[in-house]
């Protein structure tokens, strides 16, 4: 089927999920590529004065940001009944999405006032219409969402304002958006992950005892800790009460995971993932707890949290949003479980390296060439399906 230029930018921008899971996933393979040629000495960011805090903080306000908006903005939608954010408004949010990656390429050569703010335009229209869509759709469930999704801006504003203010303060603003984005992933985790669980399993005839349990308390701590840890180890990294937070985070996430039947959902590729991905909360704050003390490295051991939790979750997601929300059967195709293979292996590879010495850096590069083999793969895949109508229309 041949589309016209006209009718293709109208698929794109009839939904959020399609044009912002195009461009994150192609912005998380842009990113690695980019930040590799930097340490060779290659590429746009030669001369960047900090390529390390380039990678950081475009991975969480560029390419996680991406994808949230992509998510938030699809379901708005679903959760008040409204029409989509789409067409002009949809078009001007990328645009500013746009602008801000380019600015920070560029930081260094460019005024650092006007990539700020260059920056800012995507969160402060992202919050906007989010916020809009929640408060006219009566939406009150979903406000701590907006809250989030402004707090993660304010963090955004910080990083560029930090030279300014005070030094070390653009690491301790990427460090804040980390943990921000965790608790997002916690909180909507928390709803989908045994909701859909439930929905699967009482299709497949399990009984009633066998589904999730949700229970409030565990809940309600896990997400406290994951706040308390995130401020914790971000402002007092070598303190032994943030290791001791961070190891009650991990109890509280293990405990919450082991109540929504995962162990039913192994012949569900979409499903299962969607488990496996938040086990790397418990997995990922244990390590966390450990590098406190002196057992681990602190640097990997966040990266239990963002490749495993964070990035687990958007594959988990995105894939399942960008199936159903184009009329196509929830399955996955042996394509997408090798995806879901090679970003587990991007994670163990990653976090191995304390073990290897010398060799730390091979276990970067390597890692890092999965990571480009996974998102090429996902491309090759979800590509086609996000830039096409719906197989039912």
């Amino acid at each position: 089927m041949f589309l016209t230029v006209p009718e293709f930018i109208k698929i794109l921008l009839s939904y959020a999920f399609r044009i912002f899971f195009l461009c994150g996933t192609l912005f998380a393979f842009l990113i690695i590529s980019i930040w590799s040629l930097a340490l060779l000495g290659y590429g746009p960011l030669v001369g960047h004065p900090d390529t390390y805090q380039w990678h950081a903080h475009e991975m969480v306000f560029g390419f996680v940001y991406a994808i949230l908006a992509g998510f938030a903005l699809t379901a708005v939608a679903n959760w008040t009944g409204r029409d989509p954010v789409r067409g002009v408004e949809l078009a001007l949010l990328v645009a500013a999405w746009l602008l801000g990656r380019v600015g920070n390429i560029y930081f260094g050569a460019w005024p650092a006032e006007w990539v700020g703010i260059l920056d800012m335009l995507f969160p402060c229209l992202f919050v906007y219409f989010f916020g809009r869509e929640v408060l006219r759709g009566g939406n009150w469930r979903n406000a701590p969402l907006v809250v989030m999704i402004a707090l993660l801006g304010g963090l955004n504003l910080l990083f560029h304002a930090g030279e300014a203010l005070s030094p070390g303060l653009e690491r301790i603003s990427i460090l804040l958006g980390v943990h921000t984005v965790l608790i997002i992933v916690a909180l909507v985790g928390g709803r989908v992950v045994p909701s859909f669980t439930a929905n699967w399993m009482r299709a497949q005839g399990h009984a009633e005892s066998d589904l999730p349990r949700i229970v409030p308390l565990v809940d309600i701590a896990a997400l406290i800790l994951t706040v308390a840890t995130g401020v914790a180890v971000t402002l007092a990294p070598v303190n032994p009460l943030s290791g001791a937070i961070a190891l009650l985070a991990a109890a509280a996430h293990a405990l919450r995971l082991a109540r929504w039947s995962g162990q039913h959902t192994v012949r569900e590729p979409l499903l299962f993932v969607m488990h496996v991905a938040y086990a790397w909360f418990p997995l990922g704050y244990l390590l966390v707890g450990i590098s406190v003390f002196g057992g681990y490295m602190a640097t990997v051991a966040l990266h239990a949290l963002t490749i495993g939790a964070i990035v687990g979750m958007i594959l988990a997601m995105t894939t399942r949003v960008s199936l159903g929300h184009t009329g196509r059967p929830l399955r996955a195709a042996r394509i997408t479980v090798a995806i879901y293979v090679l970003w587990m292996i991007t994670v163990l590879i990653r976090l191995s390296g304390p073990f290897f010495g010398g060799a730390y850096l091979y276990t970067v590069e390597t890692a890092a060439s999965v990571w480009l083999l996974l998102f090429i793969l996902y491309g090759w895949v979800y590509w086609p399906i996000l830039i096409r109508p719906r197989i039912d229309q």
